[in-house]
């Protein structure tokens, strides 16, 4: 069996259990990269007084995130919890230390039972459940019973079985993976595997495993986009960091005014494009990318001082980890042609700086956190 179909099987068992009508952990959703569960919480008490806590309030349920890094069987799975409580950061810090084995379902029972204590709760019996093991699917059925003979020279058999479908299968996955990319995108996603390797070699690793795979699986698809195809934008690690991209906007409206700057731009200084620079976190897909503009320098389009961006979408309030990136790319477009930007020729192009455009986003967030974000009206986009 292979790896993905083995952690299907654990997955499915796992949302078998914990439906979405459970009494104490509710599965919301699951891919094979990630999953999302609700841990209950109890409700306050009548007489009960606010809590300062940074825990969910009273009866609203504790959500917990789990990325599942590629291959399942050779990478623990790493959690994530919607909370600041220095409790809750203290047992996903020493569930990494657990003697879990980095299975699935035995780090899911570790947390229930950390989560019940801390809330003082009592463990929902379904909790045992999760040192069964996980169904699986019979591949065929045998009639007739075999001798002793016959059962060795089987088992040998269906262990070379095992392996050689273990390799086909990971050729298949490998294949399905890289069909419909050209064979530059190809040596670009090769060459980032082995410095990754060469990186856990030399004890030099940069950002983290989850991150590592979504980037890994963002740059696939954009390479697979009608999009990227067709030239709309353009995609370019620097220094061929997966964590820092720059990202060329090649076509906007051509009924905005952008799209006759764009033009003139090329005529005057050989350039057709707005270069943004995205930059990543380790703890991407939860937090968002930190995005600026470059060049050119613009007015309008909601771009800030330094070439920030004043997007919703960009801060952790409006962003979710089911983003894909080249939505957001789209977005950003859409957002500078809705936002009537325009080139500033003959501005001053070193306004444009990561430290000033780190500023100018951090007092907008806060400003926007007291306030609220504005929702323009319909009929302007």
């Amino acid at each position: 069996m292979s790896s993905s179909s083995g952690l299907k099987a654990e997955l499915e068992f796992l949302a078998s259990i914990f439906d979405k009508d459970h009494e104490q952990l509710r599965i919301v959703s699951w891919q094979l990269d990630e999953l999302q569960c609700q841990f209950l919480m109890p409700p306050a008490p009548a007489a009960s007084q606010p809590s300062l806590s940074p825990s969910p309030p009273p009866g609203q349920p504790l959500t917990l995130r789990c990325t599942i890094p590629e291959p399942y069987s050779s990478s623990p799975p790493i959690w994530f919890v919607d909370s600041d409580d220095p409790d809750l950061t203290s047992i996903l810090e020493r569930l990494e230390d657990s003697n879990t084995n980095g299975s699935l379902r035995q780090q899911l029972k570790w947390l229930i039972r950390e989560l019940c204590s801390l809330y003082n709760l009592p463990e929902h019996l379904d909790v045992e459940m999760l040192d069964q093991p996980v169904p699986i699917p019979q591949r065929a059925t045998i009639e007739e019973v075999p001798s002793e003979d016959e059962e060795e020279d089987g088992a040998d058999r269906l262990e070379d079985l095992d392996h050689y479908e273990l390799k086909e299968d990971a050729a298949s996955e490998k294949k399905s993976e890289d069909e419909g990319l050209e064979k530059e995108h190809l040596a670009i996603l090769e060459n980032i595997r082995k410095n990754q390797r060469q990186d856990y070699l030399n004890g030099t690793v940069s950002g983290s495993v989850h991150a590592s795979n979504r980037l890994m699986k963002e740059l696939r698809e954009i390479y697979r986009s009608q999009s990227y195809k067709s030239g709309t934008y353009s995609v370019e690690l620097i220094n061929d960091s997966l964590y820092n991209w720059h990202v060329k906007l090649r076509k906007v409206d051509p009924d905005s005014p952008l799209y006759g700057d764009l033009k003139l731009l090329k005529e005057n200084e050989g350039m057709e494009y707005i270069l943004l620079n995205f930059s990543f976190k380790d703890n991407f897909p939860f937090d968002p990318p930190f995005v600026r503009v470059e060049s050119p320098v613009l007015s309008g389009g909601y771009v800030l001082g330094g070439g920030a961006l004043c997007m919703e979408l960009l801060t952790k309030q409006g962003w979710s980890s089911a983003y894909s990136i080249e939505s957001v790319i789209m977005q950003i477009n859409a957002t500078l042609v809705k936002g009537k930007a325009r080139v500033r020729f003959g501005a001053d192009k070193n306004q444009y700086n990561l430290e000033t455009a780190q500023q100018a986003y951090d007092s907008v967030v806060q400003m926007h956190e007291k306030k609220g974000w504005f929702t323009p009206p319909k009929e302007d986009g």
